[in-house]
């Protein structure tokens, strides 16, 4: 039996669909589940770079960042995400970034 991987699901998919923004952070969290950090983080990146950005992508970029001990990279990625999360009305977003960077000893806004 040949079975389909997730990911190759989500490629499939993309093929049809390549703007869809549900797929595209989809394929960069099953690239993280992989261990493909620099392709997952690729990934957020062009979800980030969207109008309007995508919020949640800053979020788990960070935490990417954080676990690859790229810990200003993940700062400057989480400020980022409060301003556009702002701008968007998520205040929650918002907020679960912000604490992210309290926990990091960084209390600028």
């Amino acid at each position: 039996m040949n079975s389909v991987s997730r990911r190759e699901q989500i490629e499939a998919m993309l093929q049809d669909e390549p703007q869809d923004t549900f797929l595209r952070y989809s394929l960069a969290m099953e690239l993280q589940k992989e261990g493909e950090h620099e392709a997952s983080l690729a990934r957020f990146r062009e979800l980030m770079r969207d109008r309007p950005p995508h919020v949640p992508a800053y979020f788990m970029a960070a935490r990417l960042l954080l676990q690859l001990q790229r810990a200003d990279e993940a700062r400057a990625t989480l400020r980022e995400g409060i301003e556009y999360a702002r701008a968007q009305g998520d205040h929650h977003a918002a907020s679960e970034m912000g604490e992210l960077l309290i926990a990091l000893g960084d209390w600028q806004e």
